[in-house]
């Protein structure tokens, strides 16, 4: 990369903003003079944009407004014009009904960004679930120089003598309220612990899955994404960051550079290898329906099958991401399965994968596992297909009691969540462990969103018998921080007439995980039946973005993207400065 030719001042595409002498060009000279600065801060230099996610409700983000003076430290001491632009936070806590459901909006608000100011490289800030897919997305579409800088997890925390994972144990400590062994007193001590400093989740959930991605498609600095939020190098990466955004912007390295069909192979091997989250599966579809690059959920199921998890993590394994930076961070891990990987891809740092893991080490072999012994041999993520998921489904077995991966019971079916949360906890339904729990409407439309309600409860009383798990089936997604015998994604969803929809009480439903089917155990004949009297649910939207959504979004197995941002060859121009 770095024998490329540079770009010259004139070159570079802030100059039709900035260089001519035209009554335009004065214009937008004077405006950055009233902002302050002088021309010789901006003359001739690459403006490279900071597109910072930071919002008030957003705590994994709460060091961001820092951070993004720390890259215009970067950017400055490099020789570049840094300019922070704020857009859409999406808070994976507040936003309601999902941060899921407006991955697309920021995804478009990103790219509109890029496409209409006078940028010539951009710094990606992002970190809590939904931000990390949904710039790259957008990035991607516009294609200009881009790098993503991860906001990094929080701090290690503990309570009572036990050290905590954000996410995994507000599921674990709430079955454990609902089964009466943990008092209210308790539990509101436990909302001073369990997240105890900026940064997004310490476990391998979505967020540091998603960032941990970015790093192993080289679209972040080597090493970037393994470092706390909290801890001083982080800072320093951000600076770095910013310094090399200048050099991105002089040599004109485009995202597409990166996100090759054999990236996204290094992408899934590292999702496998990291234990990571099943949210990453419709976030890699959507990114890769946007590079144009061919991927199916069998892909995913592959390299699933040869790649072992290695990365003894929350919530499938034991520790959080301060322990993995202590013991190696991504790269060392990724140096443990190297030769699973496509080695020759390049990075943001003008480098390859095989030279950002080259000697990479490990400091501790049982938070990063040896080949010999891995948390599993293989099967981090299973897709699963059948006549109940014609389109696939997912689910995670590392995280899910054994004997339950492969089961036989009858179904427990709830029309909606309202009416989960309204019976579950009856005793009346009798359920038993034997039971499975489907829930309908759940999905990209049907909630809308897809939003995270696929850790299905557990009915108190049996939390109370010592049940720990069932089967629990549903078109929603889950927390990456959540764990459990959960079927996710059911494409098609119930909401568009898919076969989740026709499931009634008492249905027998079979799972076999190492076969990789679902079903429905009735006649095709009766299957048929039941479509012919369904009626679908109405549209729970009519104007604005929620008419958009309806009208666009593609189903779990395409990534949930809207249709029309799909690439197809194409491509916007800059916008005319007249």
């Amino acid at each position: 990369m770095s024998e490329r030719p540079r770009k010259t001042p004139e070159q570079l595409r802030s100059y039709r903003y900035f260089g001519p002498d035209d009554l335009r060009s004065f214009g937008h000279r004077s405006r950055q003079k009233q902002a302050g600065f002088a021309t010789e801060e901006f003359k001739d230099k690459p403006v490279i944009g900071i597109l910072n996610t930071w919002n008030d409700l957003i705590s994994c983000h709460a060091h961001f407004r820092q951070r993004a003076e720390d890259v215009k430290r970067g950017v400055w001491q490099a020789g570049g014009f840094p300019v922070e632009i704020p857009v859409m936070g999406l808070s994976e806590t507040f936003m309601k009904p999902t941060s899921m459901y407006y991955r697309n909006l920021l995804a478009m608000e990103t790219e509109e960004t890029l496409r209409t100011y006078p940028l010539d490289a951009v710094i990606l800030m992002g970190g809590c679930d939904k931000t990390t897919p949904a710039m790259l997305m957008g990035a991607r579409s516009v294609d200009i120089p881009s790098i993503f800088m991860p906001g990094g997890p929080m701090s290690r925390t503990s309570w009572r003598g036990e050290p905590l994972g954000s996410g995994s144990d507000v599921w674990k400590y709430w079955d454990q309220r609902g089964a009466g062994r943990l008092s209210c007193e308790a539990w509101c001590e436990l909302e001073d612990h369990i997240a105890a400093s900026p940064g997004h989740c310490m476990t391998m959930g979505t967020a540091s899955t998603m960032t941990a991605i970015a790093e192993t498609m080289g679209l972040c600095l080597p090493g970037s994404s393994s470092v706390p939020a909290t801890h001083s190098s982080h800072s320093r990466m951000a600076s770095a960051t910013g310094s090399r955004a200048v050099e991105l912007a002089w040599l004109d390295i485009k995202p597409s550079e990166f996100m090759t069909p054999e990236s996204f192979d290094n992408a899934i091997t590292a999702l496998m290898a990291i234990g990571g989250s099943t949210n990453a599966i419709v976030h890699l579809m959507a990114l890769a329906g946007r590079a144009e690059v061919p991927l199916t959920l069998e892909r995913f199921d592959e390299i699933s099958q040869k790649t072992p998890v290695v990365g003894n993590l929350r919530p499938a394994g034991k520790y959080v991401m301060a322990d993995l930076f202590d013991a190696g961070g991504l790269q060392g891990l990724l140096h443990r399965i190297g030769d699973l990987l496509n080695l020759d891809c390049p990075n943001v740092a003008g480098t390859t994968l095989g030279e950002a893991i080259e000697g990479a080490e490990v400091y501790d072999e049982d938070v990063i596992r040896p080949r010999s012994n891995p948390l599993s041999e293989s099967s981090s993520l299973a897709v699963l297909r059948g006549n109940l998921a014609p389109d696939g489904c997912v689910i995670k077995p590392p995280a899910a009691e054994k004997h339950l991966l492969q089961h036989r019971g009858p179904a427990a079916v709830f029309k909606n969540y309202p009416d989960l949360k309204a019976r579950i906890h009856d005793p009346a339904l009798g359920l038993t462990a034997n039971h499975v729990i489907v829930l309908q409407n759940a999905g990209p439309l049907g909630a809308p969103g897809i939003p995270e309600w696929g850790m299905l409860p557990i009915p108190k009383y049996l939390l109370e018998q010592g049940v720990t798990d069932m089967v629990r089936i549903s078109d929603a997604r889950m927390s990456g921080t959540s764990y459990g015998a959960c079927v996710l994604h059911v494409a098609p969803e119930s909401f568009v007439g898919g076969p989740l929809a026709f499931v009634q009480d008492g249905d027998m439903i079979r799972l076999d995980v190492a076969g990789r089917q679902i079903e429905l155990e009735i006649s095709d004949e009766e299957l048929a039946s039941r479509r012919s009297g369904w009626t679908q649910p109405e549209n729970k939207f009519t104007r604005g973005y929620g008419k958009l959504y309806f009208e666009q979004t593609t189903q779990a197995d395409l990534g949930c993207d809207f249709r029309f941002l799909h690439a197809d060859g194409s491509k916007d121009k800059d916008p005319e400065i007249n």
